[in-house]
């Protein structure tokens, strides 16, 4: 029961407790840190001109051209659902 909840939603979209992490983990490290290039580019405009546009680019193009978009587009047809945007 308890294991379901660590492997339910990592097996929703095709990986494993530890393929998850490491994608989660990498993605929300990249967040912070285009993150932080925004809020520095903020100060010093100078700085980090393209960091935060390229990063949501990249960001972007992981999130949904990799197999676990098309896992998860084939979950929500199975259930008849639109995958969200």
């Amino acid at each position: 029961m308890i294991l379901k909840l660590f492997t339910s939603h990592p097996q929703s979209v095709g990986e494993s407790y530890w393929q998850h992490f490491g994608f989660a983990t990498s993605t929300g490290a990249a967040m912070m840190l285009g993150g932080l290039a925004c809020i520095a580019h903020g100060l010093f405009p100078f700085l980090f001109t393209r960091t935060g546009s390229k990063t949501i680019a990249r960001l972007y193009e992981r999130m949904s051209a990799g197999a676990r978009h098309k896992v998860m587009a084939a979950n929500h047809a199975e259930l008849g659902q639109q995958p969200a945007e």
